[in-house]
Parts: C-alpha cells; sequence; structure tokens
C-alpha cells in the first residue's frame, strides 16, 4: 500500500465556492457538541490550559513575546510540563512573527484567518497594519465566554481593523463568505489550538482552506502528531506522507523543526517528545473563486468572439 491508501480524490468532500449558485455545501463536522456541559469543559479547559502556557512566557525573565491578556480568562489551570511550555511557546512566537511579516506584504485589505481553540489573543496582542480583517473560526462557547472577559479589561484590535468570529460549530462554513470573507483576496490561514476529532476532519480543513485561499497564500501552524501517525506504513516518512497529505490538496508543506526555531531566538529547547509538529503550507492551487472569475472572463472573450463573427458575416 502507498502511503496515502485510502486517501482518493473520490473520497474528498466537494470544493465549495463562496459566490456561485451552484456551490454545494462544505462543512467542519466536528463531532464537539456545545450543548453537552462535559465537552464544553473539555474544549474551555484545553484553551485555559494554552492561555497559561502563554501567561507563564509572559512573566518569564526573557519572554518570547507578550500576553498580558492571557491572565484575564481566570485562574490559571494546571500546568503543562515545562518541555510542552518550551515547545508550545516557540512554535507561537514563530506563528507570530511569520504571520505579521507576511501580512505587512499585502496591499490593500488583508484577511487573516485564525482556526482557533476560543481563546486566541493574536487578535489584540499583535500589532496588525490597518485594514487587517481577523476572522477567528472557533467553539462558539469558549470564545464568548472569552471575548468577554477581553472585553472587560479593555482589550481592543488595532484601529482601522476588524475582528469577525466564525462559530466553529457552524452547520456549513458558508458563514465566513456571508461576513466578508473572499478568495479573491490574498488571505492568510493560521492552526493553532483548533478542535480536531481524526484524521478525517483534519482533511476536511485542508479541503476548506484550499478552496478559499488564493493561489500564493500561506496555511501555517500546529497540527498533532497522532494525525500523521494514523495511515503512516512502512513504506514512507512521516515526512513523506505529509507532503503527499498537503499536495493532495494543493499546497506544499515544509515542516519546521522546533530545534531551528529556538536556535533562531537564541533560546534552548528543551529535551522531549512534543504533541504537535510545526508547519508552513504555501497553497499552489486557485480559489474557488479565482476559478469563478476567470471562468466569467473566459466567457466573456467567447460571447465577444461570436458576436464578431457573426458581424462579418
Amino acid at each position: 500500500m502507498g502511503c496515502l491508501a485510502g486517501i482518493s480524490p473520490a473520497n474528498l468532500l466537494p470544493s465549495r465556492f463562496c459566490t456561485s449558485n451552484t456551490r454545494k455545501v462544505f462543512s467542519l463536522n466536528a463531532k464537539f457538541n456545545p450543548t453537552r456541559p462535559e465537552e464544553d469543559d473539555a474544549l474551555f479547559r484545553f484553551a485555559i490550559t494554552r492561555a497559561s502556557l502563554r501567561f507563564k512566557e509572559t512573566i518569564s525573565p526573557e519572554p518570547l513575546f507578550i500576553d498580558t491578556y492571557s491572565a484575564c480568562f481566570g485562574p490559571t489551570a494546571e500546568l503543562d510540563t515545562e518541555q510542552h511550555h518550551n515547545h508550545y511557546c516557540l512554535a507561537t512566537k514563530f506563528i507570530d512573527d511569520r504571520l505579521l511579516t507576511e501580512v505587512k506584504n499585502i496591499d490593500g485589505v488583508k484577511q487573516v484567518v485564525l482556526l482557533t481553540d476560543g481563546m486566541d489573543t493574536r487578535p489584540y496582542r499583535l500589532n496588525w497594519p490597518k485594514s487587517t480583517v481577523v476572522f477567528d473560526i472557533s467553539p462558539d462557547n469558549v470564545f464568548k465566554r472569552a471575548a468577554q472577559k477581553l472585553e472587560d479589561v479593555g482589550a481592543k484590535i488595532s484601529k482601522n481593523c476588524l475582528l469577525i468570529h466564525v462559530p466553529e460549530q457552524s452547520s456549513n462554513m458558508e458563514q465566513l463568505c456571508s461576513k466578508g470573507f473572499t478568495g479573491n483576496t490574498p488571505s492568510l490561514w493560521v492552526y493553532q489550538g483548533f478542535p480536531v476529532i481524526n484524521l478525517e476532519h483534519f482533511k476536511q480543513t485542508l479541503s476548506l482552506v484550499s478552496s478559499l485561499a488564493m493561489k500564493g497564500c500561506l496555511f501555517l501552524g500546529e497540527m498533532p502528531v497522532w494525525l500523521a501517525e494514523t495511515e503512516i506504513g512502512m513504506k514512507c516518512t512521516r515526512n513523506e506522507w505529509l507532503d503527499k497529505l498537503f499536495m493532495t490538496y494543493g499546497f506544499k508543506v515544509n515542516i519546521i523543526a522546533h530545534d531551528e526555531v529556538a536556535r533562531t531566538y537564541s533560546k534552548n529547547l528543551v529535551p522531549g517528545e512534543y504533541n504537535s509538529l510545526l508547519f508552513v503550507a504555501e497553497h499552489l492551487r486557485f480559489s474557488d473563486d479565482q476559478m469563478e472569475t476567470w471562468r466569467g472572463v473566459y466567457q466573456r472573450l467567447e460571447e465577444e468572439a461570436d458576436e464578431e463573427g457573426f458581424e462579418e458575416l
């Protein structure tokens, strides 16, 4: 069996457009039910733990980043191991810097899509250039509880920027487009802390981003290690499997080693296994909106050519 046994174009969910009347519904069907307290609490505890790691980094002698807002979410959760704190904060700093570097190179309206745990403070703590629209896709109940606490401490997004929340539990991701996202404008996508239940759910996310992101856009973040261990066989390495998985959806992926990130920031990497992989993926396909635009242009040219031919007759 090949490295991507079980993954074929026929098994992929249909891409969806944002504007065509013929587009099919595309959903991120995570099986998290916000009406069940135990599941809601699990998502909230997960988000609180990660916020606690950021707060711990903020009050350290030489912090990689400052996230004072992470303290507003309530009593700090029981912190993870030092090794997990080290890797997570290095990944967060790497994503912050790459995100700001890329978004500042975009002219005009800048679209940033954060697939998060609901307590991502990037919309407030990062210095966004003007005309940045940040879409936060996350569990609705967690986001609302966090948003209230952030409002209570006066957190605001940068001037002339906009934050829009899209519930992760939405029956279909058409909401992202109805709230202003367009596949004809450059976008940056971040995946860190987003609830994922299995490999199929992650594939749905890849398919969603592939449908909506313009060619050349970046998708970066952290994915759980266990996703990459789901279908790895004896005939390929983890990186080879990941290359093929991402390429199935039109992405060229680069897995970033945490020790390289640590050297970049002159930090020591705490030895040990970490439960997430840091990645940067470039989108190589046109978005569905771009394809729709090209189809319209081509159809118009054909009609004009037909009219010219008729006049000659």
